[in-house]
């Protein structure tokens, strides 16, 4: 009986070890992130985005957002903001025979960016970013045939401007409007390709094509 006893009270201590070296870790975590070293923010950001990677799809979220969000890239970084890429794609489906696109690449990319905010947002641990930023990129053909990728949608927010935002509510176009995000369209509502400037960038604006 003292032998059961003995064992159980190494098993406890042993646990409230583990408990108070785990606890001390994530407190010198925050202090690290709160003192803004980007070293710590960096290692944080990159494991949380290779997590997002590799797990299982969220029920709420559809597959085809779901795949974008895995898309995502770390395009830059530091204390005040976080910019990443994301993939986006029409979607198709066979009607009478014949292939129908049912959603744009820009609606895919107006999906994608609403959610991968919200994530780079809330989602992180211990980052609470002032700034996010997301481009969207899809697949382009030369005028030779190769395929090439260009950015259709940015969209940079602040934390602030986040809190206003209705996620669960809001359709992805309303999110993005609010957001200010930046595209382009031609004259048939197309996408068209944008030139995407470096870091810092302001909220942008919707840029219409040729009437």
């Amino acid at each position: 009986m003292e032998w059961a006893v003995l064992g159980l009270t190494v098993v406890f201590l042993f646990f409230s070890w583990v408990i108070v070296q785990g606890t001390r870790a994530q407190l010198a975590y925050r202090k690290a992130i709160a003192a803004g070293d980007i070293d710590v923010i960096r290692e944080v950001v990159e494991q949380t985005l290779e997590q997002w990677r590799s797990m299982k799809r969220p029920k709420e979220v559809p597959p085809n957002v779901w795949r974008g969000v895995q898309s995502m890239e770390l395009v830059s970084l530091d204390p005040s903001h976080i910019r990443v890429s994301v993939s986006a794609e029409g979607q198709y489906r066979m009607v009478d025979g014949r292939w129908q696109e049912v959603s744009s690449a820009l609606d895919e990319a107006m999906a994608i960016t609403a959610k991968a905010l919200e994530m780079l947002f809330y989602d992180i641990p211990n980052v609470r970013m002032p700034w996010a930023r997301v481009d969207a990129y899809t697949t382009f053909r030369t005028a030779d045939g190769r395929a090439e990728r260009r950015c259709i949608l940015t969209t940079a927010a602040s934390r602030q401007a986040a809190r206003n935002v209705d996620w669960d509510s809001w359709t992805p176009a309303q999110v993005v409007g609010y957001l200010e995000g930046r595209y382009r369209l031609d004259e048939r509502g197309q996408p068209l390709p944008l030139e995407v400037e470096d870091w810092p960038g302001q909220p942008g604006h919707r840029e219409a094509g040729a009437a």
